[in-house]
């Protein structure tokens, strides 16, 4: 491969590619908050309790948060060597294209299927506005669940539309009050850990034989791992939106591990104050792990006071990725992989793509609107991430292609070997791990299992059947071939068009 080509993923020449927008406006501190945002939802508050029932020990489960966080570095790392080489908004769709040539823009429009139709934020809303309901004390019913969650999509489009800056502003406002919550978490656990609260009578105990009734089959710890590995996704956020970052890959070398390293230590310290508070019996059947801890060191009355804390997790973590995915969207726009790509890749009308939130909008509040709370609701959410672990697969393949036909191409950072390897055998896990029989034979839905996955794959299938009719099958009937055309929105954002030309 060409250094020069190799270089240059897509259509779009570099310079093209970061034309209009916004600009570069978000520094370090910004970039650390996007990355931190998308890491900090709701799994760390709810997601240790369904852990420690699966491995069964306080120590099994402590492994698993450490082992998940190496992974996920591991991950950073992949992410930090390939954003580095292409400081361009996209993050895998850039990485794609840049090995995966041929066939022409078939690797691009796989990861347009599932970036565009999963890319929603339902699960986020939806969890603000139940939380928001309890800690009201009013009756959750779907019809006012799911009225505010339309309601919180609504706004959050409208704020990152029409005021881009007080959108980055709340933003970073909602990753702060998200750290303070961990850290007085963690205070806490100090606390109980030091004897100072007497509702705890021995904060030691589950520390004591910390691996005994650790569960010996490995098909728990698979989906406990499965468990982790969702609460630490995020750490790839910051990939997307480099167009608008100062000095990108300077910082993006120290904002990716600050951001995940941060939320790493955190995790660590609100597992330990999690256990000092009770033992692995009472956290395996807590359901909400935060709301079990806070009852039990500051009474019944701290569960509605929790129920916020939640809620503004939840919506921090919808105003991160409705930003970065937003941005995504115009990157496919702009490569012309979208039908009506002049559309969806305006700035219209304050800089931030708004075509772009829109496109991010529309799946949104059809899976809040249109599907049914409960296995349902949460069957979608388990199709989501599937096909993004095969999206991964295929970019740290792309980092070891690219490490042997360009081994001299510049790499402002270059992770040894044995990190992508690492990180590889993690996304074997991630594509396998699904159809591991669950104890029982029943995942968390009522429908089978292994249906999630199958339909994940079914989704980059219609992708691929998409591009065979765009790029073969339709041009053969009709006579023609495609053209590259490129052309200049109003604030000089450069779009690639196709254009038919007849073939004799």
């Amino acid at each position: 491969m060409e250094a020069e080509k190799i270089l240059e993923p897509g259509k779009l020449s570099f310079d093209e590619d970061t034309r209009g927008g916004l600009g570069r406006h978000l520094g370090l501190t910004s970039t650390t908050f996007l990355i931190i945002g998308r890491i900090i939802g709701t799994g760390i508050f709810s997601t240790p309790s369904s852990i420690t029932a699966s491995v069964g020990s306080v120590g099994a489960a402590l492994m698993l948060w450490v082992l998940g966080g190496l992974l996920s570095f591991a991950g950073l790392c992949v992410w930090l060597e390939l954003g580095c080489m292409f400081p361009r908004s996209g993050g895998e769709k850039v990485y794609l294209e840049a090995v995966y040539k041929h066939p022409k823009l078939l690797a691009t429009v796989l990861f347009s299927t599932q970036a565009v139709l999963l890319g929603f934020t339902a699960s986020g809303c939806i969890v603000f506005a139940s939380n928001i309901l309890v800690a009201a004390d009013h009756v959750v019913t779907p019809w006012n669940e799911r009225g505010i969650a339309v309601g919180v999509i609504v706004a959050v489009t409208i704020m990152h539309t029409f005021a881009p800056n007080a959108g980055v502003g709340v933003m970073n406002s909602l990753v702060a009050i998200k750290l303070a919550i961990l850290v007085f978490i963690t205070i806490t656990g100090f606390v109980v850990l030091g004897g100072g609260v007497k509702s705890v009578p021995d904060p030691h105990a589950s520390f004591c034989n910390a691996f005994a009734g650790s569960v010996m089959s490995g098909g728990p710890y698979a989906t406990a791992l499965f468990k982790v590995l969702n609460s630490y996704s995020g750490w790839n956020n910051a990939a997307y939106v480099l167009n608008e970052v100062k000095r990108p890959v300077h910082t993006l070398k120290i904002a990716g591990p600050l951001g995940l390293g941060i939320c790493t230590l955190l995790y660590m310290f609100a597992n330990i104050a999690y256990f000092s508070a009770a033992t692995p019996q009472e956290i395996s059947k807590s359901g909400i792990t935060v709301a079990s801890f806070f009852c039990k060191v500051f009474g019944l009355t701290a569960r509605r006071v929790i129920s916020v804390f939640i809620a503004l997790s939840a919506l921090g973590n919808v105003v991160t990725v409705t930003f970065a995915q937003s941005r995504v969207n115009q990157e496919l726009a702009k490569e012309g992989v979208l039908p009506f790509g002049k559309f969806w890749a305006s700035n219209w009308p304050k800089g931030a793509p708004g075509t772009g939130l829109l496109l991010h909008f529309i799946p949104s509040f059809i899976v809040t609107v249109a599907v049914p709370a409960g296995d349902a609701f949460n069957f979608i959410l388990d199709v989501e991430g599937y096909p993004a672990s095969i999206i991964n697969l295929f970019v740290v393949l792309a980092l070891f292609i690219l490490r042997y036909t360009c081994p001299d191409l510049h790499r402002p950072f270059k992770t040894w070997i044995i990190v992508p390897f690492f990180f590889l055998i993690a996304q074997g896990f991630l594509l396998t791990a699904p159809f591991l029989r669950p104890p029982g034979g029943k995942g968390d839905t009522s429908l089978p299992y292994w249906l999630y996955p199958i339909v994940g794959i079914t989704v980059l299938v219609v992708g691929g059947t998409w591009w065979l009719v765009w790029r073969v099958v339709w041009p053969k009937l009709g006579k023609f071939e495609w053209v590259e055309t490129k052309a200049s929105l109003r604030d000089g954002t450069v779009v690639t068009e196709f254009e038919k030309r007849k073939v004799a």
